[in-house]
């Protein structure tokens, strides 16, 4: 399915510096099973980087949640449903940051990192 990717809000210009850890909301159903719309994420933008993080990337100028895929040097975002594309990005510079925890209420948060 071509659809256009599922865009995020990114933080508000001045709420935080850069390097601060912040806080989305999940739109859509691109990430489900394991993140349902609604679902808040933790983003670091300093934690380190690896395949199979699920990351913040800006893409086209638009923020997407996906999952990092590298292989044979090159950069994927995946995501989880079956109904959307995968894309190729340049590489880790495309990456706003790397999902730390996940969760709805307090004792459903996971931790990713």
């Amino acid at each position: 399915m071509s659809e256009r990717p599922e865009s995020l809000m990114p933080p508000i210009e001045g709420s935080c510096s850069a390097k601060e850890v912040f806080a989305l909301r999940a739109l859509g159903d691109s990430m489900v099973p394991e993140f349902e719309h609604g679902t808040v994420i933790i983003i670091d933008p300093e934690a380190v980087v690896k395949d199979g993080s699920y990351v913040i990337a800006k893409v086209e100028g638009e923020f997407i949640f996906r999952q990092l895929r590298i292989h044979d040097d090159k950069y994927f975002l995946q995501p989880l449903n079956d109904l959307y594309e995968t894309i190729e990005i340049s590489g880790i510079d495309a990456l706003e940051g790397v999902i730390v925890q996940a969760g709805n209420r307090r004792k459903n948060m996971k931790k990713y990192s």
